[in-house]
């Protein structure tokens, strides 16, 4: 059977965007800026982005593009005789699996607090208190949780159902360019509130004190490393590179342009959302005098107060959750395409097969996740404080895609028992535009495998140890 293809180049890069476009940039970003020193972080940040997330993305596209297969089968098509590289293919489609567990249950939370905001249930005046039992109360009722998981799941499957083009590619170009136009629109409203030309200072004029102010008994160096190792881990877990969600969508692409220009263009949409992101969030928090770098309660328990502060607010409330669940929608989809080409690669099921098997096993894998806030509380897999969400992250972020990453890069790399340098380049070069250089061979076979090992060993350290 002929492989299915993109409809056009702004296809392509819309949905691979949309990819890496997720939570992590619109939830994430704006509180990391906010924890770790606003304007210089991001600077830090950009340096990470090109010199780690750029080739390794281009790699992946690579082996997807040659392989024209999803990471279920590329390995094996592409490796040397006798090598046995085709068993990652079990750890890629595992971290597809474990990042719907728990990304659908977020991003249900997203659907709910759009409708809560169009609903009107919070309203000016309300208490930070009051704010945190709205979210406490969603949480802990298990038949919202799962009842908004199901709708998230359902939703993805449908889309990927009616084919490349006709859905995922016809859909997530409805949804980009909303998003696009969303986040334009409420951060232009963010930036001329009274008050935020102070966030927008932070945000965008460096400043070695901010990035450097420590916690009670944290030295100078400390502060450092963990300002490091946040922009490191934001750059490289952005693009949702290490476990082929990239790669399906290279096996979709002609051969017609370099694949490092089409790196480029991604990250540069993948990094403009974020930042705009944050242009709202920043700007608005001191606006209404909120510390932006308080955590991941930021959506959820603090921006709702401040659309109640704003004239108008329900408006504007209800569009940034739309923006949120588009961007949530958008990756959730994308990975369902993964999900949907592992099986029709790897047990040569169709389409529709793919669908019904994975609708129901995605609904009763996620499971865990939407009742570890309720009745699966009791579980605390790392420790007090922790749930099942925090494990099923752990595992995909901390292990699968920087050890995923790390497979690619040496897999690209190894001249005997890997794909190989010239096969890499052959690939990633065929076609107009920007093109990876012969000088990146010793960075890209030396230097990066050991920081990617340093950054893997650094994010398990820290979470058992730090």
């Amino acid at each position: 059977m002929e492989r299915e293809k993109f409809g056009s180049r702004l296809g392509f890069i819309l949905i691979s965007a949309g990819c890496a476009i997720g939570l992590g940039n619109v939830w994430r970003f704006p509180y990391i800026v906010g924890q770790y020193g606003g304007a210089l972080f991001i600077l830090i940040y950009l340096v990470f982005l090109v010199v780690f997330g750029l080739p390794i993305m281009t790699m992946e596209f690579s082996v997807g593009r040659a392989s024209q297969k999803s990471v279920a089968s590329s390995f094996g098509v592409l490796q040397p005789k006798g090598t046995k590289w085709n068993w990652f293919s079990w750890v890629g489609m595992a971290g597809n699996y474990l990042l719907m567990m728990f990304y659908t249950t977020i991003t249900g939370w997203m659907f709910a607090y759009m409708i809560k905001m169009i609903k009107g249930d919070f309203y000016a005046g309300q208490t930070s208190a009051q704010v945190d039992v709205e979210f406490s109360e969603l949480i802990s009722n298990p038949v919202a949780v799962i009842g908004f998981m199901i709708l998230t799941v359902i939703l993805g499957v449908v889309i990927c159902s009616f084919g490349l083009k006709n859905g995922l590619e016809r859909v997530n170009k409805i949804m980009m360019l909303a998003l696009l136009a969303i986040i334009v629109i409420l951060a232009i409203r963010a930036v001329t509130l009274p008050g935020a030309s102070e966030g927008l200072k932070y945000y965008l004029v460096p400043s070695l004190d901010k990035m450097l102010e420590t916690a009670e008994g944290q030295t100078v160096a400390a502060r450092v490393g963990e300002v490091i190792f946040a922009a490191m881990g934001q750059a490289f877990f952005t693009l949702s590179i290490g476990m082929g969600s990239m790669a399906i969508f290279g096996s979709y692409i002609s051969k017609e342009r370099r694949l490092m220009g089409e790196s480029l263009s991604i990250a540069l949409l993948d990094t403009f959302v974020a930042f705009t992101a944050g242009l709202i969030v920043i700007p608005s928090c001191f606006a209404f005098g909120i510390n932006p770098g308080q955590g991941p309660s930021l959506i959820f328990t603090t921006l709702p107060n401040v659309f109640n502060s704003m004239v108008g607010g329900r408006i504007w409330g209800s569009l940034f959750f739309l923006f949120m669940v588009f961007a949530a929608l958008s990756t959730v989809s994308a990975v369902f395409e993964n999900i949907l080409a592992i099986g029709m690669d790897k047990w040569g099921w169709s389409r529709k097969k793919a669908c019904i098997i994975n609708v129901i096993l995605i609904i009763v894998l996620s499971l865990p996740c939407a009742l570890g806030f309720n009745l699966l509380s009791f579980i605390q897999p790392l420790g007090a404080g922790t749930g099942i969400l925090d494990l099923e992250d752990f595992i995909v972020s901390s292990n699968i895609l920087p050890l995923g990453s790390l497979i690619y890069v040496c897999f690209c790399t190894w001249k005997r028992k890997g794909w190989g340098w010239d096969n890499f380049m052959l690939e990633a070069n065929t076609g107009k535009g920007l093109g990876i250089s012969k000088k990146l061979r010793v960075y890209c076979t030396y230097v990066l495998p050991v920081v990617l090992v340093l950054f893997w060993a650094f994010g398990i350290f820290s979470t058992f140890f730090g």
